[in-house]
């Protein structure tokens, strides 16, 4: 039951474009990366833009509130310029950034731009978020979808998943590689660093990744997509050290704290928690995707990390 992306003819794309740019739309090309939308760069009268659908609701509701929120923060996250549906798809159209994947980039030049990764990270954290509440995935308000980070993390991992990605997902303990008796194990394990986390809230991207991190080469350009929710910022952290395991991330995150005279409290436990949040994601995640080497990496991590 691995799942896979809409598949879209370049007619309703094109058609979609004229709508709210009128016609004219070039070069209309597919992008890799992304794994539940589908992706396309175009220009239109000499500017660049995207283009991504979705067949799941509420993917892409929040991205606009987003957008404004990091902009402001002096965070470089693109524009967006039109959102709708056509057929059964959710469509955003949004502003295109110079740079390409940083996942394009050696591992010598990903780790060359590694501070300024760091300082993007530590902006998005301090974002102002005071105006708005709640924890977990941010809703088109601004507001997070639960009253508590415990009350979150219980909820991503229920077993009623009705009408999001997860629908369904413990078919996958009997039709995939995900164990159960290892899902249960991790999942205590998280529950007891809770309180660590929640205690903390911030702006998380949720998925700070290579794949979502823009780049010339030489320089960051730009910050897209994530599944943003308010939170522990270090998830964020988590999430780049397991990408970027040869660039001594925590490390580089630590002094660059040291050097801004930045206070992270209880760090170790609240890092932990995070790394059990997403790779308990992971192991689901990469047991849906058929993607049995990146479920056994996660899975001996998980093991192996000591309190």
């Amino acid at each position: 039951m691995t799942y896979e992306k809409p598949k879209l003819a370049i007619s309703e794309i094109e058609k979609v474009l004229e709508t709210h740019l009128g016609p004219g739309a070039a070069e209309i090309t597919p992008l890799s990366g992304g794994n539940i939308s589908n992706v396309f760069s175009f220009n239109h009268e000499g500017k660049g833009y995207v283009v991504k659908f979705s067949d799941l609701q509420g993917t892409y509701e929040t991205e606009h509130y987003i957008s404004n929120l990091l902009s402001a923060q002096n965070i470089p996250f693109p524009k967006c310029l039109a959102l709708g549906r056509t057929s059964q798809l959710t469509y955003l159209i949004m502003e295109r950034m110079e740079g390409r994947n940083l996942s394009d980039c050696t591992s010598e030049e990903q780790t060359l731009q590694l501070p300024e990764i760091i300082g993007i990270l530590t902006r998005m954290a301090a974002a102002d978020i005071g105006a708005t509440n709640g924890y977990g995935w941010i809703g088109a308000d601004g507001n997070g979808s639960y009253a508590s980070w415990k009350d979150f993390v219980v909820a991503v991992n229920a077993e009623d998943q009705t009408g999001t990605f997860w629908e369904n997902w413990h078919d996958l303990f009997h039709t995939s590689c995900l164990e159960r008796d290892l899902y249960e194990e991790i999942y205590g394990r998280l529950m007891t660093y809770v309180p660590y986390n929640e205690s903390n809230r911030s702006f998380i991207h949720g998925d700070f990744q290579q794949w979502n991190i823009l780049s010339t080469g030489t320089r960051i350009t730009g910050i897209i997509d994530g599944n943003c929710m308010y939170g522990d910022s270090l998830i964020d952290l988590a999430i780049l050290d397991r990408h970027m395991p040869w660039s001594d991330v925590i490390k580089a995150y630590q002094n660059y704290q040291d050097k801004a005279s930045i206070e992270t409290p209880n760090f170790k436990e609240r890092l932990i928690g995070a790394y059990y949040l997403k790779g308990l994601d992971g192991l689901r995640f990469y047991a849906k995707m058929g993607w049995n080497e990146a479920y056994q990496n996660t899975r001996q991590f998980l093991l192996n990390l000591k309190a």
